[in-house]
């Protein structure tokens, strides 16, 4: 059952942006991708590095430690060194407020 939990307000995490929040004990990373939000456990898979801390390039997040690169919208490992994907959340905007469900999709 989905328990959304509210880590924002829109203008929290403008376009382009990102944050780093904490849902039940685990770094999720939420990202602003064209104005949808976006959410992936913040854990580099190839070494586990913090990727809120790395560029948000496009749809992509770049972990700061190797390169390796992940896709917000999916978790999907994108560029080695990295090849296991990421947990994602689902995140719904209510009003004005950023919603994650506290477990993962």
């Amino acid at each position: 059952m989905a328990k959304f939990v509210k880590v924002a307000v829109q203008a929290d995490i403008p376009v382009g942006g990102k944050k780093l929040v904490e849902i039940d004990g685990v770094g999720v990373a939420v990202f602003n991708v064209n104005g949808v939000f976006y959410a992936i456990e913040d854990v580099c898979t190839h070494d586990g590095g913090n990727l809120v801390e790395g560029d948000l390039l496009g749809n992509e997040i770049e972990c700061p430690r190797h390169g390796a690169r992940f896709d917000v919208r999916s978790g999907a490992a994108t560029k080695m060194p990295a090849f296991e994907p990421l947990p994602t959340y689902t995140v719904k905007v209510e009003q004005d407020d950023v919603r994650v469900d506290a477990h993962p999709a």
